[in-house]
């Protein structure tokens, strides 16, 4: 039986709403006349906007086609990447929201770099950006490519190169020229699109199981070779120590990653003051709680009514989970619809990147520490785009190498990377007042370095059948994960770099109004 459906009926789906995204991003553009309308939309949207906008945002390729996959594949073990990813909010919620608002401006940099020396911390907070964005984009590439597979029945390499790279071309185009503004409403329409899709997926499995979901798993087992011990743990991490480590590692990462990426964190200057930025927390976790609900249902109806073997044999592996599953119950309708969510699913997030990305390196490295913080902000919005446009192309070239990895393990190295250089140096920043340049440097150089070295000599890169380069080992470090070590190190390297740094402590005044901002709110920005 055919598993595409319709190649033109589901490409039409997807032209329409890349259609009304491009008409929405259009009507937008017309408002980008600062930098804060470029970078952060004015602050014009509500708690509620933003909130919906921040699951948009995060959301991703690895959400609904690797987390489907995931469960269809592994069961309970796959379903644990939702369970880090709904935790993770609440660090964000806690810890970083409030003050991040309202010491910061429109990037991470202005906060880390608020009561520290400009140049070099704005310089490691855009490398850091860059490099976490990369490899996140990296993974929403992939994705794209193994959905393009099945969407349009393209199974050549180099077809499937082409249409990555129509696809990152459409995406730095909504950052071009719709800003924050342009694409903050194309994340809060892919948001509301996904939870539809995903909702009536559910309801209508649910009803064709009797609304049992004891049922629709009892089946799911009898489609996977593994039986029922796919429903206990250690299908996938199995009982090893070292499993076990990999599993506490990855863990780490998703509960710690979330509220450390650059793209995330971006979002939270849209609003206009600090209780705005709580409630769009506070959105968001309800609609991941939804959501990822739904993926539980859509992971074992999959396993179910397709089988395990048919879908690691179909084009994208267990990405494509989601979209045969949606063949199966509403044949090349449902698909198409699916196919076209999950697509702009991957343009929203990875323009989302791109402008966090291209903001990071304009307003940081060109304003700050190029032009030493005068730069004319038409020149400084004229230098994001056309770093948009490499990052975008960059994304592109990484995605068609990455063609066919599983998309929410990729997602998972990105946020041990943001976790490893960006929490320790912003919870160390907004509530340690000996904090100083030094710490900041070697928390996120550290870090940074520490994560990326473990990531390159471990079992991703070689050394396995599933890695990347698998005919070759060069492999010494032993978890597929590195935020176990990485993440600590971080943390250890900022407070000895700290201690033991003959440097003063920054300015004792600029590190009194950061407090006060930081907890009150007086003085920032509005």
């Amino acid at each position: 039986m055919p598993t595409t459906g319709n190649p033109v009926l589901n490409l039409s789906v997807f032209a329409v709403f890349v259609l009304i995204t491009l008409y929405i991003v259009y009507r937008a553009s017309s408002r980008n006349v600062t930098a804060s309308d470029y970078y952060a939309a004015g602050s014009s949207f509500t708690g509620a906007q933003n909130g919906v906008a921040l699951s948009g945002d995060f959301l991703s390729a690895a959400s609904f086609l690797g987390i489907s996959g995931g469960i269809a594949a592994h069961g309970y073990d796959g379903f644990l990447y939702s369970v880090g990813w709904v935790v993770a909010w609440l660090v964000g919620l806690l810890l970083i929201a409030e003050g991040l608002r309202n010491t910061g401006r429109f990037t991470v940099g202005d906060v880390l770099a608020f009561r520290m020396k400009q140049r070099p911390v704005r310089a490691a907070a855009a490398n850091a950006t860059l490099v976490i964005s990369f490899f996140y984009m990296i993974a929403q590439m992939a994705g794209a490519g193994g959905l393009i597979a099945l969407l349009l029945n393209v199974t050549s390499k180099t077809g499937q190169a082409l249409l990555i790279a129509v696809v990152g071309m459409v995406m730095v185009f909504y950052v071009l020229v719709g800003g924050m503004k342009g694409t903050t409403w194309v994340q809060i329409i892919k948001a509301v699109l996904l939870l539809l899709c995903v909702t009536l997926m559910s309801i209508f499995l649910l009803g064709k199981f009797g609304f049992s979901l004891s049922a629709i798993m009892q089946q799911a087992t009898e489609n996977n070779k593994l039986g029922e011990a796919v429903l206990d743990p250690g299908a996938k991490y199995g009982f090893s120590t070292m499993s076990k480590l990999d599993f506490v590692s990855l863990a780490l990462s998703l509960v710690l990653g979330i509220a450390s990426l650059p793209h995330v964190l971006m979002r939270f200057y849209t609003v206009p003051n600090a209780s705005e930025a709580r409630r769009s927390v506070v959105w968001a976790t309800w609609t991941m709680v939804i959501f990822y609900l739904c993926t539980l249902v859509i992971g074992f109806g999959a396993m179910a009514l397709v089988g395990t073997d048919t879908i690691a044999a179909a084009p994208g592996g267990e990405n494509s989970a989601a979209p045969l599953l949606a063949f199966r119950i509403g044949g090349a309708v449902l698909l198409g619809i699916v196919s076209a969510v999950a697509f702009a699913t991957i343009l929203a997030v990875v323009a989302g990147l791109t402008l966090a990305a291209s903001a990071s390196f304009a307003h940081d490295v060109y304003a700050n520490v190029i032009k030493r913080g005068n730069a004319e902000p038409r020149r400084e919005i004229r230098v994001a785009r056309w770093t948009a446009v490499v990052v975008g192309a960059l994304s592109i070239i990484g995605g068609i190498a990455a063609n066919g990895q599983n998309v929410a393990f990729l997602v998972s190295l990105a946020l041990a990377l943001a976790a490893s250089a960006n929490l320790s140096t912003i919870l160390y920043t907004i509530f340690w007042r000996r904090f100083n340049t030094t710490g900041t440097l070697w928390s996120i150089y550290g870090g940074l370095g520490s994560c990326l070295t473990l990531i390159i000599f471990s079992p991703v890169m070689s050394g396995a059948k599933t890695s990347i380069f698998p005919d070759v080992d060069f492999a010494w470090f032993p978890l597929g994960n590195p935020g176990l070590v990485s993440i600590p190190f971080s943390f250890l390297c900022g407070f000895l770099a700290t201690i033991f740094s003959k440097q003063e402590p920054e300015n004792a005044g600029k590190a009194a109004e950061m407090e006060v901002r930081a907890i009150s709110g007086i003085g920032a920005r509005t």
